[in-house]
């Protein structure tokens, strides 16, 4: 049964999935839940779409999930999760230290998110924190969530990046915004220089990336 805030307040062990391909940690992690008796270990997957079909079966709490899966990624996972309203409490666990990572993976919706090189405490104690209704992330400021390389460009720079993501040259740009080009190629050398990026192409891919999330 869970609370209007998420928590979950049933006595019974939490209920709880591993979606994980690497089958040295599943087995490590399989012994650690059977000795806390605060969760139950209902299904050990390796695909984002395996978790998605167990939950529509089964009364399943929380999810540990790697951020590399056998048919994709998390963030495909935490997308379809939200789209569907399964009310699936995710925890990512990692196996990098990439704060941008973990910003994405909270942008996405996961409650929680541990590294695979911590002490096994710390996950077990953040599902316990992510049962009761909380957020658990490490390293990073909550309210800068959306402080992303986007947020500072300029309304003129986003447009313009906007027309790159669509294959637009510098001249169709220029004839577009009424500049020349060679102004075009002056807006774009300080929007590179802002997303820490070269070139169009890297640019255009930080964009895509950004509006999916």
């Amino acid at each position: 049964m869970a609370m209007a805030d998420g928590a979950l307040l049933s006595p019974a062990p939490v209920r709880t999935a591993l979606v994980e391909p690497n089958p040295l940690i599943v087995a490590a992690l399989t012994g650690l839940f059977e000795r806390d008796p605060r969760f139950t270990l209902t299904a050990t997957l390796t695909r984002g779409s395996e978790l998605i079909a167990a939950a529509r079966r089964q009364d399943i709490n929380l999810a540990v999930v790697s951020w590399r899966l056998a048919d994709g990624s998390a963030a495909e996972l935490l997308r379809e999760v939200k789209a569907r309203e399964l009310g699936l409490r995710i925890i990512i666990f990692a196996n990098d230290h990439d704060l941008d990572l973990v910003r994405r993976a909270v942008r996405l919706g996961a409650h929680g998110y541990c590294y695979q090189f911590d002490d096994p405490s710390i996950l077990f104690e953040t599902l316990h924190t992510v049962a009761r209704g909380r957020i658990c992330i490490p390293d990073i400021d909550i309210t800068r969530l959306n402080d992303t390389p986007l947020a500072q460009l300029t309304v003129r720079e986003r447009e313009l990046l906007d027309m790159l993501s669509r294959g637009w040259t510098n001249l169709q740009v220029a004839n577009r915004t009424g500049i020349s080009e060679n102004t075009v190629k002056y807006h774009l050398k300080n929007l590179y220089d802002k997303l820490g990026v070269r070139n169009r192409a890297m640019a255009v891919a930080l964009y895509t990336r950004e509006r999916e999330i």
